[in-house]
This record gives structure tokens, sequence and C-alpha cells, in this order.
């Protein structure tokens, strides 16, 4: 099974909470999609390769972003 699935409930999610006025949480279920996509991504690249990618851009360990994040699985 592939992935991304969940980046499908949670968009269903989060249309069911837009359209029933739950602002907060489909604000939540925006971020966690993009915590998803994120994490999905970095399951996908070797370990190496996300570490250059983020010395490239000028992150530091402890920078407290989402690719560094998840760049250590």
């Amino acid at each position: 099974m592939r992935r991304e699935w969940i980046i499908d409930v949670l968009a269903d999610l989060r249309a069911f909470a837009e359209h029933n006025g739950m602002d907060a949480t489909a604000a939540g279920l925006e971020d966690a999609s993009l915590v998803a996509v994120a994490e999905i991504s970095s399951l996908d690249r070797p370990r190496a390769v996300v570490e250059a990618q983020i010395a490239q851009a000028g992150y530091g360990r402890g920078a407290g972003n989402v690719t560094e994040l998840f760049a250590w699985r």
C-alpha cells in the first residue's frame, strides 16, 4: 500500500471540519497534512541525501524545521 493514502484521509477530515464550522480543527489538519508530506518525502530519500540538502540550505542541527525533524528516519 502506498504511503500517500494518509494525505487523502487528512484532506477528507479537513473538508468535513470546514463544512461543519470547525475552523481550528481544519487548520490543524492542514498542518498535519504538511507534516505528513514532509515525512513521506524523507522516508523515500537516503539519509545522506537529506543531510546534504539540509546542510546546503544552511540549517544546522536543532534548527527546528520540519525537514530536519524527519531527516533522521
